[in-house]
């Protein structure tokens, strides 16, 4: 698994099992399908305009230029995901402002409002079916703790601002339920 996914997918774990409230249970993502056949629901995913629509000024994360997308499996459990990271000069709350309008005019629904968990000042969730299948769109901050330091992967020196940020697009293979729960 290349290692951005793997950073995505450590995230995602991290988010969700660490106590967070974020979007859908580990389970309701990981726990069904497999990735035989899911090439064409991977590139609908990398597809998506939220994925290369940042703010004004935000510039892609060194090193992980550009959106990268798979479907992985993890102990039989499979999920597809696209992700692409920033760096914003801005405030968080320009982040913020800037997907909540960009989602809301390409179709994404908003899931529960919720305050951002301590030290996380981004975190959004949308859903929208994507040419039939329910798919999540995240937006969170990128700290050292949610960036994977455990899997050993230096934490870029552009983040060290506080002001990077990671946006996801999920879906199960199987087409099954996803979306954002409190």
């Amino acid at each position: 698994m290349p290692t951005r996914t793997r950073t995505a997918l450590l995230l995602a774990v991290v988010l969700t099992s660490g106590g967070l409230t974020g979007c859908s249970s580990l389970s309701a993502v990981m726990g069904l399908g497999s990735c035989e056949g899911s090439e064409e629901r991977v590139e609908q995913l990398r597809s998506l305009a939220l994925l290369d629509a940042p703010p004004e000024g935000a510039t892609e994360v060194r090193g992980y230029e550009g959106v990268e997308a798979e479907c992985w499996e993890d102990s039989g459990d499979a999920a597809i995901s696209a992700d692409h990271m920033y760096v914003h000069p801005g405030t968080p709350a320009e982040v913020i402002r800037h997907y909540r309008t960009a989602a809301a005019r390409d179709g994404w629904l908003p899931g529960p409002s919720r305050p951002a968990p301590p030290r996380v000042p981004i975190d959004l969730c949308f859903t929208r079916n994507v040419n039939g299948t329910p798919t999540i769109l995240t937006v969170w901050s990128l700290t050292p703790g949610t960036f994977g330091a455990s899997e050993g992967h230096p934490f870029p020196p552009e983040l060290t601002t506080g002001s990077g940020f990671l946006v996801e697009a999920m879906a199960d293979p199987a087409g099954e339920p996803i979306d954002c729960e409190d």
